[in-house]
């Protein structure tokens, strides 16, 4: 008989727990974070409506669902910290956002910039769009045509 290894069945019932989630508002204690940044050892930096603030990974998540830049977390606080402020409770998917933006208790802060009206400037971006491209440093600079040339005549030259 096939065991299977503890973590792999950990991380099974954690997405379980993902997907079976009720969607459940956010308590009074709890607070929507977006990250900011990862410090290390199981630490995130991220911000809230109001300041910014580390939080701890709970051992049950740990090696089995990973946060990003840009994620949204809802943390809860806890006391014992100077510097962790915060507990992470869920991580939150695109289906936790739309239905705390429609329960309204999604932050203004975190709400995404409308998307422009498809017409001219659109069409421009699209037109410009190798000018906004930053030159690639690990290539050398393309000399001039005129440079090559006198190269080539030094070189038969030599010859």
């Amino acid at each position: 008989m096939h065991r299977s290894h503890p973590s792999i069945s950990r991380r099974k019932h954690l997405m379980k727990e993902m997907m079976e989630d009720d969607y459940a508002l956010p308590t009074e204690t709890q607070q929507i974070a977006r990250v900011i940044s990862s410090r290390g050892n199981n630490l995130h930096e991220v911000e809230t409506v109001e300041e910014s603030f580390l939080v701890s990974m709970p051992n049950k998540f740990r090696k089995s669902m990973w946060v990003k830049r840009g994620d949204y977390l809802l943390v809860e606080p806890i006391e014992e910290g100077d510097k962790v402020k915060a507990e992470i409770c869920k991580i939150l998917t695109p289906e936790h956002i739309k239905e705390y933006t429609k329960a309204g208790i999604w932050p203004d802060k975190f709400t995404k910039k409308p998307v422009p009206e498809e017409g001219t400037s659109q069409n421009k971006d699209d037109s410009d769009f190798e000018d906004d491209l930053l030159p690639n440093t690990n290539r050398p600079v393309n000399r001039d045509s005129s440079d090559e040339e006198e190269d080539e005549e030094t070189s038969s030259e030599e010859d």
